[in-house]
């Protein structure tokens, strides 16, 4: 397939389907059913006639009368006239299909269809692949031989089943047989039956059985009855008699019909039409010149086999015999091998005679020589021919589908297509068959050497195909994806081809928002015609999914085209943010990152894994995958593949843990700057971004992740500080002058000096120069002790420090809020109360600096978002809003108290905003988590608590007390007092002999006071007291003891469930604890006000600003960066090591390496799988050194007719010979006198087809030049014929060898045609038109011509106008020429010192 044939899908409708997988796809019967009685026909005798052979009531048809209609019975419709099945048959609508059913246990189903022998191949296919809804095959089997039931060895029964399904199951191919219950066909129906059984959850071998309607048993079971799609049929081998039974194991069944009965062979016909058809068929449905290859596979057979075989071949139909099946496949194989010469009469008698015992007394002279020559041109043909042995005493015999395959490789090798050409073919072959171990061993050999650019096109189908194996031995030999990537089509184009996924419809959506529609749990998106996916619109949705705070990875468009995009993405443009970043550089293209990022979206694990093993940025691709595929997930609707997006996220962060982990196992410092680097690669950000955002706290509770979140949290403190000398040093700074505390810097001074010290000693004792890379080291003259001020700067810009100093601060304004509300909250706010609010605009304008400081461009929304979702940072914005609204009332006099009161209660919230100090300890931050999740348990628990609080309050207080109508007292009885009752707080006025009347008011008019129960004559309460008892104790029983029990079982789970998982999440929330003292000002409240201020006046004007570097981000030089990521490559190899190592020893594993040696050794020790005992080359040489006797003038057909030669063994050909049984058949014989063909008998005598009897003489030419000025191409000029499958020299015949022939004039031209003489000489042409007294001899004239001269001028003048039908061709020793020019081209090129 060329580029261009590859890009020719620039239009292509996008239909998506992200709702449920499995929609019903199955056509309505009646639509099918309508569809065949339309197109397809029976045949049925229109004039009963009785054979006088089978009794009164059979016609010559076969059928009885009452079959006839009663038009047919009618004789004075038909006088004069003898029964004609031409005349006397014709077509009808047909009757019989449907779907067959057959008993049994396991009940089979088939789809059927009775076909007139006239039916056209095409209307065939059709009915196969439209209607009964069959994949195109990429391959045809059809498998022929003995239609009687025959013995079959064990062992060769079991490598012919398991072989046969092996290779339809890989190649995607259909089987055609003669479909009924006998002989190969039914072990081919028992291969099908085996798989079924023992994979039922793959798709099914399709096997297509073509058989004669007329020789079925029970068929009259399968015609069609209205309102019935099944027909019944059950297998009668005993009650059959003549006729055959279907078997039951075929999947589709063609019952070809000719109007007779009892007649077998008729299908013959229609079955050999129908394979050509389909092999005429594009492969995989694309004009790339590459047909659906063809197979013959024979078991048996009998002498109508050596037939089927001998025609499928002259077809170039590769065929491939069993060794050991029987009779004629067992007389082929034992011929295999050997020279023509050497295949007599005799031996083929004696052949016959030994595998067709009694049948052998039937056989007639005259046949058995025709079998003979038959055979001998089988052989001949040996590259069209395999023969398969199997040996008993073997374990290895599972190469039959090999067998197969390597039989359509050898034809293709030496078939119509040479050279590059040859081999582009088999590894098409190959790909659609997806056999990587037969390109491994056929195509990828030494003979055959491919650039990159001859495996673009294979490499795309292998991509969108999704054949991962051919993706790794495409690149394993020389593709380069660099070069296969260059073009932006190409990319656009594996989009394009994507297959049905959610990235998918994301994409259309952005080529035409408005071009979709959602249906029944599906969304269905359509690109207009002339549109397809841009790089642009891939990017947008790439940059979607990672995030804003990413860098669009492709180019964005310029000019009319931007703004054509810009408008139909109008929907995203929130999202993606088109209009920024304009300015920036262009993206790195990397092909690696690009064909990974196109396998991730469709979730392709293997290609993925292959893309990911090559590329540079490892650990940030597997990150961006994970996030892609998280995001993915939570926008997706289909749970199952929201499922399947999760679990391969997942997988992919266990790639970047692996790759981290051995990168900081080898060198802490390059594995920190990975983390940090910012990838061009992935959207301008980091990994430890990347895994921020994904959520990926595995990730980012690594070792080395976690020392360099403390190295940032210690800054240019050392991490080995303990907690109290920091303490110490923040109050008492002067000690960090006695080397109190240890600085990073100085650790680095002390590691380089001991570098250095081992360098020394190892040079002094090797006594040679140790030569290093290290900068650092060679420079650390130049590095010198901190000074007083570095020292000082370095410990109170440290997060550490100014983490302990916001909490002392912290503290201390706790302290004032609690002192001013306690004692000095007076109507004039007094010194420490106006104290009390400077510090707290201090902490107001931290939170809006934190809201607004944005490094790593999220946007205000995305931040906004961000904040609010963080628990402290609500407690925060509660806390302030408490505190305003109650300075608010507290500078009214009305609401001067219920002011004090918000504060107070404000107090509460910013107590609980202490515990934040918690998150950065690792004994107690874990704990803030499980108390977080515990308040989500919590909350659920009280809505179900407050159904039974609600359920008995309102009972109980409607028993008790009668039109209560005080609102407070009403809460007060229904939720308040069950709520204490929980606690152990019971009522008293439930006990007749606690009430009193006087804690009570009658008539609910005293206020303070609990409105009376209703009371009796006696004064006491007339509610019935057992009631509320048992009402109370249910309500203790599942309040207390049931439903408190539960709170406490769920507080159990949630400690359990999470307290695994509680040092990952505090490990991964402590990032944003560390990135906020990082970017937070040194001072702490109030004093942060000045550092307000500075940012203030810093951003109004920005050059005055200093540059403060950023540890979560670093930019590195060119160089620095390609070395990095040198060295990630190779730690990625050895990470991918261990994995295979790790694969490699677990159990499974180890048996099935151990059981794949056993059988390579087998393979290896049977030595004659599938190979010949001459190879092929030998084989192929043989039969060139016997071409010069005449093979095409004794072929079995004259010349492309239907006249038959008398069949002319090899050892018969020879005048001298006795042949007493030659008897030559004439065509158009005339007196032939004394002429007679020198090379040998033809079968067939006269004039023929050629001009006169006797040599017709034919004169060719042979033009060489020089490809170049330097000699060192030899070529010749040749013209294509009209079958576009061979080259031939330019030529004609002649009347004498003195002249040249009138037809050159035509090709060449006049010029040239009369600038031409040379000296000629003469030699035998075995032509398919040689006759016994007439043949066909050649004159060929050789003239090398000169680059510069006229006639080179005229020539290639001509062949600008011929349109590719003359052309110069290279000589080698791939030419398709015939033997005798092939000939006088190698004398040719001896001459120039050339060999072929």
């Amino acid at each position: 397939m060329t580029e261009a044939e590859i890009k020719k899908h620039s239009v292509r409708t996008l239909a998506i389907q992200t709702g449920p997988k499995h929609l019903s796809n199955s056509l309505s019967f009646q639509r099918v059913a309508a569809w065949i009685q339309e197109n397809i026909k029976k045949k049925e005798c229109i004039y009963f006639q009785r054979d006088p052979s089978k009794g009164e009531l059979i016609c010559y048809c076969g059928y009885l009368e009452d079959y006839h209609t009663e038009e047919a019975k009618k004789p004075e419709n038909f006088v004069g006239q003898s029964w004609d099945r031409h005349k006397h048959v014709k077509e009808e609508q047909t009757d019989a299909f449907g779907r067959i059913t057959f008993g049994g246990s396991v009940q089979r189903v088939a789809e059927y269809a009775r076909v007139s022998t006239e039916t056209k191949s095409e209307t065939l296919y059709k009915l196969l692949t439209e209607q009964w809804r069959l994949s195109p095959p990429n391959l045809l089997i059809s498998v022929t031989g003995g239609a009687k039931n025959f013995y079959l060895k064990p062992h060769l029964k079991k490598v012919f089943h398991r072989g046969l399904i092996k290779v339809a199951q890989t190649t995607g191919a259909w089987i055609i047989t003669g479909g009924t219950h006998a002989g190969v066909m039914r072990h081919v129906g028992q291969a099908v039956r085996d798989y079924a059984l023992s994979n039922t959850m793959q798709g099914e071998i399709v096997a297509i059985g073509v058989a004669t309607w007329g020789a079925i048993h029970n068929r009259h079971v399968l015609k069609y009855e209205e309102g019935k799609s099944k027909a019944n049929y059950a297998i009668d081998t005993q009650g059959q008699g003549p006729l055959s039974c279907l078997d039951n194991n075929h999947t589709h069944f063609l019952l070809v019909d000719d109007g007779t009965h009892g007649k077998y062979g008729v299908e013959i016909e229609l079955r050999a039409k129908l394979e050509k058809y389909i092999s005429s068929r594009n492969l995989g449905n694309k004009v790339n010149g590459v047909t659906i290859p063809v197979v013959c596979v024979v078991l048996d057979g009998g002498t109508g086999t050596l037939n089927t075989i001998y025609n499928a071949m002259l077809n170039d139909t590769p065929c491939v015999i069993l060794e050991g099946s029987g009779r004629i496949a067992d007389v082929i194989a034992q011929v295999y091998g050997l020279p023509v010469s050497q295949i007599t009469i005799d031996s083929i008698k004696e052949l016959l005679k030994n595998f067709f015992s009694q049948e052998y007394g039937n056989f007639k002279e005259h046949d058995i020589i025709e079998w003979t020559k038959t055979i001998q041109d089988i052989i001949r043909m040996s590259h069209l021919l395999t023969i398969y042995r199997a040996r008993e005493d073997k374990h290895g015999d599972v190469d039959v589908d090999v067998a197969i395959l390597q039989a359509l490789l050898k034809a293709s090798k030496t078939g119509g297509s040479r050279g590059a050409a040859a081999w582009k073919r088999q590894l098409e072959l190959a790909i659609a068959w997806n056999r990587v171990d037969i390109a491994e061993k056929e195509i990828f050999t030494e003979e055959s050497q491919w650039k990159s650019s001859e495996l673009h096109w294979a490499m795309f189908l292998a991509l969108t195909g999704n054949k991962p194996q051919f993706v790794s031995l495409l690149l394993d030999n020389g593709l380069d994806l660099e070069e296969f990537l260059r073009d932006d089509e190409t990319l656009c184009e594996l989009y394009q081809e994507l297959p049905n996924c959610f990235f998918l419809y994301k994409l259309a959506k952005r080529v035409k928002p408005s071009g979709f529609s959602k249906r029944s749990g599906g969304r269905m998106a359509r690109v207009r015609t002339g549109e397809k996916i841009s790089l642009f619109h891939v990017s947008a949705e790439v940059r979607h999914l990672l995030g804003k705070f990413t860098k669009h990875i492709y180019p964005q468009p310029t000019g009319s085209y931007k703004q054509k995009c810009l408008v139909r993405t109008k929907v995203y443009k929130d999202e993606t943010g088109f209009d920024d970043q304009l300015s920036e550089a262009e993206p790195k293209r990397d092909a690696c990152r690009d064909l990974f990022l196109w396998a991730v979206v469709h979730k392709n694990k293997a290609l993925a894994e292959i893309a990911w093993a090559q590329s540079r940025d490892s650990i940030s691709a597997a990150l961006a995958a994970s996030k892609i595929l998280k995001k993915m997930a939570r926008e997706g609707s289909d749970a199952d593949e929201t499922q399947d997006m999760k679990e391969l996220a997942s997988y992919y962060e266990d790639h970047a843990i692996g790759v981290f982990n051995v990168c900081n196992r080898h060198d802490e410092e390059r594995a920190k700057n990975l983390l940090v680097r910012i990838s061009s690669f992935w959207g301008k950000t980091t990994c430890l971004r990347l895994a921020l955002e994904a959520d990926n706290k595995d990730f980012v509770a690594q070792s080395g992740v976690q020392a360099h979140l403390n190295q940032i949290w210690c800054g240019e403190l050392s991490v080995d500080n303990p907690v109290w000398k920091v303490l110490i040093c923040i109050f008492f700074f002067p000690l960090i002058f006695t080397n109190f505390l240890l600085y990073r810097h100085d650790e680095i001074l002390q590691r380089q000096n001991e570098k250095k010290e081992e360098i020394k000693s190892v040079e002094k004792v090797t006594g040679s120069t140790v030569r290093t890379n290290n900068h650092r080291l060679q420079n650390q003259h130049n590095e010198k002790p901190l000074g007083w001020w570095p020292k000082l700067v370095g410990l109170y810009c440290s997060p550490q420090v100014k983490f302990y100093g916001n909490i002392v601060s912290y503290f201390a304004f706790l302290f004032l809020f609690a002192a001013v509300l306690m004692v000095d909250f007076q109507r004039t706010p007094s010194a420490g109360e106006l104290l009390l609010y400077i510090w707290l605009f201090s902490l107001v304008c931290e939170e809006i600096r934190q809201l607004f400081y944005d490094p790593d461009s999220f946007g205000i929304r995305k931040k906004a978002k961000m904040y609010i979702h963080e628990l402290w940072n609500i407690l925060d914005v509660l806390s302030i809003l408490l505190f305003c609204l109650g300075l608010g009332f507290r500078m009214t006099t009305e609401l001067f108290y219920a002011g004090k009161v918000i504060l107070c209660i404000d107090f509460v919230v910013f107590c609980l905003r202490l515990m934040a100090i918690f998150t950065i300890s690792r004994t107690l931050g874990p704990k803030i988590i499980i108390i977080k999740k515990m308040m989500m348990d919590m909350f659920f628990f009280m809505f179900m608590l407050s159904i039974w609080v609600v359920a008995y309050g309102v009972a109980k207080q409607g028993i008790l007390i009668h039109n209560e109508n005080r609102l407070n007292w009403i809460l007060r009885g229904a939720v308040y007092e069950p709520y204490l009752i929980i606690f152990g707080n019971f009522p008293k006025n439930f006990e007749n002999s606690e009430f009193d009347k006087n804690s009570c008011s009658i008539n609910a008019s005293e206020p303070f006071k609990p409105k009376c129960p209703e009371l009796n004559d006696n004064e006491m309460p007339a509610f019935p007291e057992w009631l509320s008892i048992i009402m109370l104790c249910v309500y203790l029983l599942f309040a207390n003891i049931l439903l408190l029990n539960l709170l406490i079982a769920i507080f159990n789970f949630t400690f359990q469930e999470v307290q695994d998982n509680t040092d990952k999440i505090w490990m991964f929330q402590r990032y944003e604890l560390i990135k906020e003292y990082h970017s937070r000002p040194n001072a702490p409240p109030p004093f942060i006000i000045f550092s307000h201020l500075r940012l203030l006046i810093s951003n109004m004007f920005p050059c005055c600003s200093p540059t403060r570097p950023n540890e979560f981000k670093k930019e590195l030089k060119k160089t620095d960066e390609e070395e990095l990521l040198l060295w990630e490559s190779l730690m990625k190899d050895i990470y991918l090591v261990s994995v295979r190592q790790r694969q490699s020893q677990s159990m499974e594993n180890r048996i099935l390496d151990t059981s794949q040696s056993c059988v390579l050794c087998c393979c290896f020790s049977s030595a004659s799988l599938a190979v010949p005992d001459k190879s092929f080359e030998s084989l192929k040489n043989a039969a060139e050194e016997e071409e010069s006797l005449h093979v095409k003038s004794r072929q079995l057909y004259y010349s492309n007719s239907k006249i038959k030669r008398f069949p002319v063994p090899e050892e018969k050909v020879p005048w001298q010979v006795s042949f007493s049984l030659y008897e030559p058949r004439p065509h158009l014989s005339i007196s032939h006198g004394s002429n007679r063909n020198p090379q040998g008998r033809t079968g067939i005598t006269g004039r023929g087809e050629l001009s006169c009897l006797g040599p017709n003489l034919n004169l060719d030419l042979l033009l060489t030049r020089w490809r170049d000025s330097e000699r060192s191409v030899l070529e010749y000029l040749v013209v294509l014929n009209s079958n576009l499958k061979s080259l031939a020299l330019p030529g004609g015949p002649v009347d004498s060898v003195d002249q040249l022939p009138g037809s050159l004039k035509g090709i060449l031209g006049r010029k040239v045609f009369e600038a031409l003489n040379a000296k000629v000489y003469k030699g035998y042409v075995d032509d398919c038109r040689n006759t016994d007294n007439a043949w066909v001899e050649t004159a060929i004239i050789n003239i090398h011509l000169d680059r510069t001269s006229q006639i080179m001028v005229d020539i290639n003048n001509m062949l600008g106008g011929n349109q590719g039908m003359l052309q110069w061709q290279e000589v080698s020793s791939s030419t398709r020429l015939s033997p005798n020019q092939r000939v006088a081209l190698d004398q040719v090129a001896a001459l120039h010192i050339k060999k072929l």
